[in-house]
């Protein structure tokens, strides 16, 4: 009972810190209980996602916020690239937040759509779908080769 709760904990902080702008490789550790099988796949599949999704909320959180720093020294983005953010987003719109699945760039998106205030429930909808449908292509791909 505590191994399976520390799986899934394990996966959900793994897909959570993997959402932010911490590099992490939560496909790694969502692919080795994978191939222990002994967790359910809809499970697994379930907490990845939600932990995912949950670091893409919190990257929009912080982007609602962020702006309200911009010009202090400590700032960590330069002003040419939040520039540069805001208006490829702008050109892209919403619909830029199915990639927030990718890597590298998936993760700075969400927190642009933060800052361009995108509301909530379709930044919620459109990154619940790429972050799931990652990890379902994923699934679908270990359990095809294993």
């Amino acid at each position: 009972m505590i191994g399976d709760w520390g799986a899934y904990s394990g996966l959900f902080l793994s897909a959570f810190v993997a959402a932010t702008l911490l590099p992490t490789a939560s496909e790694a550790v969502l692919v080795g209980l994978l191939l222990g099988a002994k967790h359910p796949v809809e499970a697994l599949l379930l907490v990845a996602t939600v932990g995912n999704v949950l670091g893409a909320v919190l990257n929009w959180v912080l982007g609602l916020w962020i702006e309200r720093f911009r010009g202090r020294p400590w700032f960590p983005v330069k002003p040419q690239a939040l520039e540069r953010a805001q208006s490829w987003y702008q050109r892209y719109g919403k619909w830029s937040l199915l990639l927030s699945w990718a890597p590298v760039i998936g993760d700075p998106l969400t927190v642009v759509a933060g800052v361009m205030r995108e509301p909530f429930p379709v930044f919620l909808l459109l990154v619940t779908i790429a972050k799931f449908g990652r990890y379902a292509v994923l699934t679908l791909l270990t359990l095809g080769l294993s």
